[in-house]
This record gives structure tokens, sequence and C-alpha cells, in this order.
């Protein structure tokens, strides 16, 4: 696959056991200023196949496949958890899209209000422009994608948890899945219950929420937002949704990697 480069975006590709792994070097944006790495897993087949994938893009993008670029060397082991449930016919065939965070401006570009007392972030609404009108054009551009709102979803974890659900928020016609996992719903006074609760368009689509009953320095507080969260999503009409609390687990990549699984089996069953 050669570069285009009107997209600002250099490619590698490399293997992995089934399926492959693709990186695109510093992506540009109009709406953020900073460039970004996309990394791309292609299903098993899809070298040899003239079908067309569901699209799942996902945060924090450099913990998902490899341990050197991971926080602390903890990956979710995506691309093998993908590899597995494909083969079992368990999830239909589907692209993971993850877009690496930018280190100090991860904490800016994933919350959607200027914090009050840190007065840091703010950016969220910017970065769901970028996933939207940017970055998913391009993983169109590239790839066999479906392009509808049903074969695309959108994710990540604690801060990028809130990125996901201000992008699907901000774009229903584009993403019709989300996953929050461990969402920080703590951010500037939990503000994101406020903005779910104004939120007035017709409710699309399908989303995953959990939270570990293990997480931070005062867990049962942690539980209760995210119980909080899934009320307000529920009361603005959100009917397919899958809430989680996993005993035991922690606000961590290994705590997030073991439930990856049961993501991508809620949002990409067979068909």
């Amino acid at each position: 696959m050669s570069e285009d480069p009107s997209y600002g975006a250099s490619l590698k590709d490399y293997r992995v056991a089934q399926g492959t792994l693709r990186l695109h070097n510093k992506f540009a944006s109009q709406f953020l200023s900073t460039r970004r790495d996309l990394i791309v897993y292609l299903p098993p087949g899809y070298e040899e196949s003239t079908a067309r994938y569901p699209v799942f893009y996902l945060q924090d993008g450099q913990n998902l496949f490899d341990p050197v670029t991971a926080f602390n060397g903890q990956t979710w082991g995506a691309d093998a958890t993908a590899d597995d449930l494909i083969a079992r016919g368990r999830i239909q065939p589907v692209i993971l899209a993850g877009i690496y965070n930018t280190g100090v401006r991860r904490i800016s570009e994933y919350t959607p209000t200027r914090d009050r007392q840190s007065r840091k972030g703010g950016k969220a609404v910017r970065y769901a422009q970028m996933l939207a009108r940017e970055i998913k054009p391009f993983i169109d551009h590239e790839y066999r994608t479906r392009k509808g709102a049903a074969d695309t979803a959108v994710g990540g974890s604690s801060l990028g948890a809130l990125a996901s659900l201000v992008t699907g928020l901000e774009y229903p016609r584009v993403f019709g899945g989300m996953a929050m996992l461990s969402p920080s719903v703590w951010w500037d006074g939990r503000s994101i219950l406020s903005m779910v609760r104004a939120y007035r368009s017709r409710i699309h689509g399908r989303i995953w929420l959990d939270i570990g009953t293990a997480e931070g320095s005062n867990p049962s507080q942690i539980v209760e937002d995210a119980r909080l969260l899934r009320d307000a999503l529920i009361e603005r009409g959100w009917s397919d949704l899958r809430y989680c609390e996993a005993e035991g687990a922690d606000h961590s990549e290994r705590a997030w990697a073991a439930r990856f699984g049961s993501v991508l089996e809620y949002l990409f069953p067979p068909r």
C-alpha cells in the first residue's frame, strides 16, 4: 500500500501472529496542532479478500499492541484477542484503529471541559472533530471499510473513555457504537453528567460501560460515579447499553485487556 502524502501520514507495516499491523506516522490535523501516530490492525484474511470491514476506533493506541510503546510495558493484547475471537466465530472480522495519545497534551485533548481547579483540559470536542472529520475519512480512504455508523464504533479507557463518549455524542451519525472502560467521570466536578443530560439528539447505537470495583483510592465513589453515568445515559434514552462492574479490577491496562474481548463481542457480534 502506497503512501498518500495528501493525508500527512507516512506508513510502515509489520506482521503479527495472524492479523496485520500498519503504522501511520505523524498524522496531521487542522483541529489540533500536535501530530500523532495511528496504528491499524487488519484482521486475518484482509489481504486475500475483497470484503469490507467494520472499524473500531480506540484511544491511547500505543497501549493496544506493542509493549515497547505501552504504558508500563503492559498492552491490551488487542490483536491476539481479536485474532482468537475471529477464529472462533465469536465476532465478525473487524479493523482496529488505534490513535496514539500525545503525551503531555493527552489530558487537554481527552477532556470535555476546562477543569476549574487545575485549569487544564477542554479540547475533547476538537478531538472529536479530528476523529470524525479527518481520521475516519483517512481510514476509509486507505482501507476497505464499511463506512456507516452501524459498522463504526469508538472506545477508550479512563480519560480516553470521556473522549470516546464526547465523540459519540457529537457525531452519532458517524459512530454507532461506543465503549467506555473505567471512565473518569470525576473530571471537573463530574461535568460529563451534565453534558449527557443536555444531549438532545435522538439516541442510537450500542454502548458498553464498565468499571472495576478496586479502582483508585476511593473505589466505592468511583463505582457510584459510573452508575451515575449509566443512569444518565438511560435517562436520555440509551436502551442498548451493557453495564459491567468488574469485581476486584483496578485502573490498569491489564484490567482493561481482560475485558476487551467482552467489548468486542458486544459491539461486533457475528453477522
